[in-house]
């Protein structure tokens, strides 16, 4: 058997370019980009590090077996000669997840069945539960979660996946604290990532809310790597020698600094918001490398930080927070406050609809399109 993980880095769409760009950093060089993700081989050390240094995947997962089945005893003998013993120690209590996509086997629920007994068939002592997973709900990080097997039937081929990562990737472990609509930590990074911020220049969020894009800011700058607050699904896999994670987070631990150099200035008019943030930035430990002000946008003054630098911000949509307010004026300021910052600042902005965004009256291009909380946006930059 191979020490190699045929892995797969799960992107939200329009993100896999950039975890593409997080891979080659790591080290990887071997690895094929799809809409949904990355796929590329990995050896318990290359996973290791993928889960613990990553900032855009939502979750690391690993494919076991893939092989057509159209009717349910063959898929019920298939089942039983995966490779369960890889990801699964004796006594495991595993959650199934099945989709099933234009196959004669369309019954989740019965496919589920037959996976579950060729789990509990192989390995002594493992209960599977198959109940659906609620991943919305919050999980302690710190602490082991069931092991999540993905099933997924697609045109009668069977492709069945560990989840090597646990609570999804965006749960960095230290976020409690929330304001309204907030941003995914992975989303926040992947925002950062398209704005070009090379953690030298000032950067800005005035619509700051519970702080996650200057946190995320904060930790780069820091060279902190995202997943040092908490444990993983693979830490208990019998093919990961016990205390690998443990190094990978010593030798990330030597890697960060012990402070930031650049400026990082966050603000809300939402005084609520701005503690929130605080909260969330002492957590994260980046209390100290972070400006956190209760402000309007209108009291923004960039000229006064610098002559040049980066706006990185998730301003209001109209669809969640707003409601039915016009949103025009806000959107007409916030480019009136780059516009007197100069041509050396840029903004990266999340946008609902590009008629807003367009009230700026900045020239912007998108350059990313993706969805959060499953509403179509754009990151939208100059």
């Amino acid at each position: 058997m191979s020490d190699f993980f045929d892995a797969f880095a799960v992107a939200a769409p329009g993100l896999a370019p950039i975890i593409a760009d997080e891979l080659s950093a790591l080290g990887v060089s071997k690895m094929e980009v799809v809409d949904a993700g990355v796929s590329f081989a990995a050896s318990p050390r290359d996973l290791a590090r993928a889960n613990v240094w990553l900032r855009v995947a939502s979750r690391v997962i690993v494919r076991l077996a893939k092989f057509e089945a159209t009717d349910f005893a063959t898929l019920e003998r298939k089942a039983k000669t995966v490779p369960w013993s890889r990801v699964l120690r004796a006594g495991t209590v595993v959650q199934l997840r099945v989709t099933c996509k234009k196959s004669r086997l369309y019954h989740s629920d019965a496919v589920a069945q037959r996976v579950a007994r060729g789990i509990e068939g192989q390995i002594a002592g493992s209960r599977v539960e198959l109940k659906a997973v609620d991943e919305e709900l919050d999980v302690d990080v710190r602490t082991e979660q069931p092991q999540l097997i993905i099933v997924r039937f697609d045109h009668d081929v069977c492709t069945i996946s560990a989840d090597s990562s646990g609570a999804l990737l965006h749960r960095r472990g230290w976020r409690q604290a929330v304001a309204k609509a907030p941003l995914r930590e992975n989303l926040a990074a992947a925002l950062i990532s398209a704005s070009g911020w090379d953690g030298r220049q000032p950067l800005v969020d005035p619509f700051c809310g519970s702080g996650t894009i200057g946190i995320e800011a904060a930790l780069r700058a820091r060279n902190l790597a995202p997943g040092l607050a908490r444990t993983f699904a693979m830490e208990s896999w019998p093919e990961i020698n016990a205390g690998l994670l443990n190094s990978i987070k010593r030798d990330a631990q030597a890697e960060a600094r012990t402070r930031s150099d650049v400026q990082i200035i966050m603000s809300d008019r939402d005084a609520g918001a701005c503690a929130a943030a605080k909260s969330n930035a002492e957590r994260a430990g980046v209390f100290d490398d972070i400006s956190i002000e209760t402000q309007s946008l209108s009291e923004t003054e960039l000229p006064a930080i610098g002559p040049r630098g980066f706006v990185v911000t998730n301003p209001p949509y109209g669809v969640r927070v707003a409601g039915s307010h016009d949103l025009r004026s806000l959107y007409q300021r916030l480019g009136d406050v780059m516009r007197e910052g100069g041509k050396g600042w840029h903004l990266t902005m999340l946008a609902a609809e590009r008629a807003l965004a367009a009230q700026t009256r900045l020239h912007l291009e998108t350059k990313v399109k993706t969805t959060n909380g499953g509403l179509p946006v754009f990151m939208e930059g100059n």
